[in-house]
């Protein structure tokens, strides 16, 4: 006998597409609560589910410019162009696109009411790092420059990482998996703890406490475990053993604070700069590769620049907009004293 809910998550990329366009086709026809309930469950109950789904957030954007561009197009009078018969098929067949234009709306509009209503914002200014309080009682660190979306329902609890990086802390709850995404990534968490940067080619991953799953194009859902982590690419997910060393440098920031084990000036530099509206600045070649160890205050560039004067050959020239320009410094050649000279 035919099941009348939604199908298993057991089938390839295709038929999960399939099913994702037959539920949200049968968001149309007026479904019962329950319906919108089994809707619901196959949506959140497998990250593929989740990600074929989320693919049509695109119809409404799309919609939206082909509304804009067809109310801008002026037409002559019929009359003018067509003949008579032409005009009664020409009718027809505007009223059949019309239908289906109709139809698209009506579709994109429903999607995307469901995809973003009750959708929450939170962010954390440049030099800002803030903590956010869910309403399950999960917090969000924000790092500088950072933002979220939050939504909350009664089968799931989904972040999506705009820009930056925040650590979570999960409020355990077996029913409402935790789902964070970021680019083409899903990171599943039901209790625990983990710290999610994006860097401009990858997203960082760091596990801090418990478990989490990681799923990512048609890649195998990997684990992650505490005092491991993942380097996250749209076609790659490389898992990586870091240790408790590594674990801390990583989470410094949530206590403001920056560890520095033997990074490059350059590395370095690009750290501190998170936080500054005037950036420091390399502008001497042999400056970049210069190693620097310590921990600073991510707000204190002063004490660390200072360190990098004391302990390395360079020099700071600090420009009248705040920003500070980092040069080598050149050993000054030893004057030969009166007696030695013949």
């Amino acid at each position: 006998m035919q099941a009348s809910g939604p199908t298993s998550s057991s089938g390839p990329r295709d038929a999960i597409e399939a099913e994702a366009a037959r539920l949200l086709a049968k968001l149309h026809s007026d479904p019962t609560p329950q319906e919108e309930a089994e809707i619901c469950d196959w949506v959140e109950c497998d990250p593929r589910h989740a990600v074929a789904f989320a693919r049509a957030e695109a119809a409404w954007d799309a919609a939206e410019r082909l509304k804009s561009a067809a109310a801008d197009v002026t037409l002559p009078s019929m009359p003018e162009i067509v003949s008579e018969e032409q005009q009664r098929r020409l009718s027809r067949n505007i009223m059949i696109a019309a239908a289906v234009a109709i139809l698209f709306f009506i579709f994109a509009a429903i999607v995307t009411v469901r995809t973003f209503s009750g959708v929450d914002r939170y962010e954390a200014a440049l030099g800002e790092i803030r903590d956010v309080t869910l309403d399950d009682g999960s917090i969000v660190h924000l790092n500088s420059d950072s933002e979220v979306e939050v939504r909350f329902t009664g089968h799931g609890r989904k972040v999506r990482i705009v820009k930056g990086e925040a650590s979570f802390e999960v409020a355990p709850d077996s029913e409402r998996p935790f789902d964070v995404e970021v680019r083409s990534a899903l990171i599943r968490a039901v209790g625990t703890a983990f710290n999610v940067r994006m860097r401009p080619a990858l997203t960082e991953l760091t596990v801090t406490h418990g478990t989490v799953t990681v799923h990512c194009g048609n890649k195998a859902q990997q684990r992650v475990t505490a005092g491991n982590g993942a380097v996250i690419q749209p076609r790659t997910i490389v898992l990586t053993r870091l240790g408790d060393r590594l674990v801390s440098q990583r989470i410094a920031w949530r206590h403001q604070m920056l560890e520095l084990d033997g990074e490059t000036i350059e590395q370095a530099t690009a750290e501190f700069n998170r936080y500054r509206k005037a950036p420091i600045l390399i502008g001497d070649t042999r400056v970049s590769p210069l190693r620097i160890g310590g921990r600073f205050r991510v707000h204190d560039s002063r004490a660390f620049l200072s360190a990098l004067e004391r302990t390395l050959p360079v020099r700071t020239v600090r420009g009248e907009d705040g920003s500070v320009m980092l040069l080598y410094r050149d050993e000054e050649p030893t004057q030969a004293s009166e007696g030695d000279r013949s």
